[in-house]
């Protein structure tokens, strides 16, 4: 069965084609070009099924929804759940925790059977608690990267934007900002990952995934892996469980 798997996030629209064996055919767009979406999808084969997150609002639904409209049927537009694809949700309000840190922790789920700690680096950083069992036991948002040096750049006379990049010991304001971005959010990470380890009684594996993945994983003490695209495999999953 095909499936198209589309996660709209803050900044970029990642979209990819399955075709029951493998990813055929993926893409993004900027969000704010989400009317490109109509020309990207053009040239694509009808799919079996249509799984959509969205975070980027209305009018990014709006966009989403005429474009995938040739294709006819009726898309998915995932809202987390309290149990789903083997995954049991400990948020307050199970609804309001956003489509794509759902899918991304049923994709970590379908990695492994130990305690995970799942990581979303883009525009913010999730970091989300997974037990052995399959229970979502909360997380935290933070701002990510590009967040954190342009809250900097705009809120303080002298730091202005630059290039920079990470150092243990950095010699200039470009490596410093750079740095001071990475190791926060590093330390983000690991400190879940030390409450994780307490209540699991065993250290767990770390799953990163989103535009700033890989600048942050050699950062990060334990057991680490970057996964590219977990949420569009998250939905995948979605997608399959709900024929």
């Amino acid at each position: 069965m095909s499936v198209l798997a589309i996660d709209a996030g803050n900044s970029r629209i990642k979209w990819a084609l399955h075709d029951g064996d493998r990813w055929a055919e993926r893409g993004t767009v900027p969000t704010a070009q989400a009317d490109e979406l109509r020309a990207a999808f053009s040239t694509l084969a009808p799919p079996a099924r249509i799984v959509i997150s969205n975070v980027a609002g209305e009018e990014s639904a709006q966009h989403i929804a005429a474009a995938v409209a040739p294709f006819g049927g009726k898309p998915l537009w995932v809202v987390s759940s309290a149990d789903e694809c083997g995954v049991r949700s400990s948020y307050a309000e199970p609804a309001r925790l956003g489509p794509d840190r759902w899918a991304a922790l049923i994709a970590a789920r379908n990695l492994g059977d130990g305690p995970c700690v799942v990581v979303n680096a883009g525009t913010t950083m999730t970091v989300d608690a997974l037990s052995a069992d399959g229970i979502f036991l909360g997380g935290f948002i933070v701002a990510g990267y590009g967040l954190m040096r342009d809250a900097l750049a705009r809120n303080t006379a002298h730091l202005k934007l630059q290039d920079g990049a990470f150092s243990f010991f950095p010699d200039d304001t470009g490596d410093a900002i750079a740095s001071g971005a990475l190791n926060a959010l590093a330390g983000a990470i690991e400190r879940m990952t030390d409450y994780l380890t307490e209540t699991a009684g065993t250290e767990p594996m770390i799953v990163l995934s989103g535009g700033d993945a890989e600048q942050i994983e050699p950062l990060v003490s334990g057991r680490a892996r970057v996964v590219d695209n977990l949420v569009l495999e998250g939905l995948l999953r979605i997608g399959a469980n709900d024929v």
